[in-house]
Parts: structure tokens; sequence; C-alpha cells
């Protein structure tokens, strides 16, 4: 599944970018985010709690920075994880690019996602529904952590 979302950011681009590229820091913007633990130069362990509809998914895995380029605020990431309880894996790969705009700056994340298991029979829009809201979410606290 392919999900792309583009959001502006109130704060100078710089800021943002430092953020952004500041894995622990960054995950406490996105709901949800229980841990975000150092696990090896660009890698870390993570556990992201999540309700999709009535279902409480506690999803515990791997994020990677594959590629970042300073110059052109330009990054991929690889995230890998399991919900045991439920049954299920979400693997994605994740281009983010930001860039500067009149209004601060705008983040752009396009996810390449496989879902197996249970957590697929969500379905995608349900899917797509609950990733639009937390991405609204993780823009909003981006600003207020470059900003502050």
């Amino acid at each position: 599944m392919k999900l792309s979302h583009t959001v502006t950011i109130a704060a100078p681009v710089e800021k943002v970018w430092a953020v952004v590229m500041d894995i622990p820091t960054a995950a406490r913007c996105l709901p949800g985010v229980a841990a975000v633990d150092p696990a090896g130069a660009d890698k870390f362990n993570g556990s992201l709690l999540v309700q999709i509809g009535p279902v409480r998914l506690v999803l515990d895995g791997e994020i990677a920075v594959t590629s970042r380029d300073d110059a052109s605020r330009r990054a991929s990431l690889r995230a890998n994880a399991k919900d045991s309880r439920v049954g299920g894996t979400v693997r994605s790969t994740v281009d983010l690019t930001l860039r500067d705009v009149p209004q601060g700056c705008e983040l752009s994340i396009d996810s390449d996602v496989q879902i197996g298991g249970r957590i697929g029979e969500f379905g995608q829009p349900v899917i797509q529904r609950k990733a639009d809201q937390m991405l609204a979410q993780f823009a909003a606290c981006l600003g207020r952590t470059a900003a502050g």
C-alpha cells in the first residue's frame, strides 16, 4: 500500500530538519510512540501503541535511516514491526523531503507499506484515515518542537 502525505509546518526548514533527523525526538511527536532507543549507528528500536477501530495494536520493531542528504533535506527510512497479540507485521520504507515555502516549510512523506497477518484485515481506507490523523498530529508537534 502506498501512502503519501504533504504538510506545511510553520517553522524554519533548518530547525524542522534537525528535529526530523533526531529520530528519538521526532518519534516523541508521533502519537502512540511508547519508546525509541538507539540500537547502533542510525538504528533504533521502538514501540508504537495505536488503536484502529476497536483494536489496540502494540507494534514493536526497528527503524533504520537508510540514506540521508542534509544539503537537499532528503532521507529514507526503513521500519519493521510486529504485533504479537493481534498477530501481524508492518514493513515500510519511508522517503522524507523537506523544502522551504513562504509559510515555513513543507514536509513530504511517501511510504510503501506492507501489512501482513490480521492487521491487514482492517483495509486500506481505515489505515489511510488513521495515517492521516497521526500525520496531522505529528506535523503540529514538529512545528512546536522546532519553534521552541
